[in-house]
């Protein structure tokens, strides 16, 4: 129907007083419906899909459908045979490395850490060092996730080494969450440091990592840190130290 047929209606019908309620109401909702939309001109959900295909063909996949494939892929191989999974995670590696947009990085990173094979770990290695602080922070986190005693030395490297204050924050946290003891001597030496946010964490990753709770004073967690005779039964910095470097 014509839009300007409608607006004659509903004037009628406005004038004959039966555009009250919920019919005046529906009447003004299809007239304002039917009025011509200047930047819906043309407008035809197939072109739009077919200018979506076009871009794709000249641009290729967006980030997002570049997400959703990893992700598809990921959990195909999971399902697949080893060799299958060992041959995916060695074309992550290619995927990781031609790839400019850091939230994808960050998809691959996240599917490599589902797998068990050297692939995915160099990936995990290597994204510690990314040009992306993003996809260094992600790093950190798959990291903890994967535990163990290497978690240990390359959170507390990540820590000392990035120029980023938000990824030292972040290697603090997960070395906090990791729960292990080989790591209070990384988060005492940060006690020291001059940024009162490294102070702060450093003292809520000693809480969790030693069971103690001192409070938030970070005095008193030097002074505990100082005295290995204090908790000789629980650790010792020097005997920890050196097993860590």
């Amino acid at each position: 129907m014509p839009a300007s047929v409608v607006r004659s209606r509903v004037r009628l019908r406005c004038a004959n007083g039966f555009a009250s309620g919920r019919h005046g109401l529906l009447l003004i909702v299809l007239a304002a419906a039917a009025a011509p939309c200047a930047g819906c001109a043309g407008w035809a959900p197939w072109k739009n899909n077919e200018q979506a295909e076009r871009n794709r063909e000249k641009y290729g996949p967006t980030a997002n459908q570049r997400i959703k494939t990893i992700a598809e892929q990921a959990k195909a191989a999971k399902a697949a045979s080893v060799d299958r999974q060992a041959a995916f995670t060695q074309e992550l590696i290619a995927t990781m490395l031609g790839e400019h947009d850091p939230r994808v990085r960050c998809a691959i990173l996240e599917a490599a850490a589902g797998f068990d094979t050297p692939a995915a770990l160099a990936i995990c290695r290597g994204a510690l060092d990314d040009p992306n602080e993003r996809v260094r922070m992600k790093a950190c986190g798959e990291w903890r996730k994967r535990g163990g005693e290497e978690a240990v030395k390359l959170l507390a490297a990540r820590y000392r080494t990035d120029a980023e204050l938000d990824v030292r924050l972040r290697a603090l946290r997960m070395l906090g969450e990791l729960q292990d003891k080989s790591a209070i001597p990384v988060l005492a030496k940060a006690l020291e440091d001059p940024d009162p946010a490294v102070q702060y964490r450093a003292v809520s990753s000693l809480k969790k990592v030693s069971g103690r709770d001192l409070g938030d004073d970070v005095n008193k967690w030097r002074e505990w840190a100082a005295d290995p005779n204090a908790t000789s039964s629980e650790w010792s910095v020097a005997e920890t130290f050196r097993k860590l470097f």
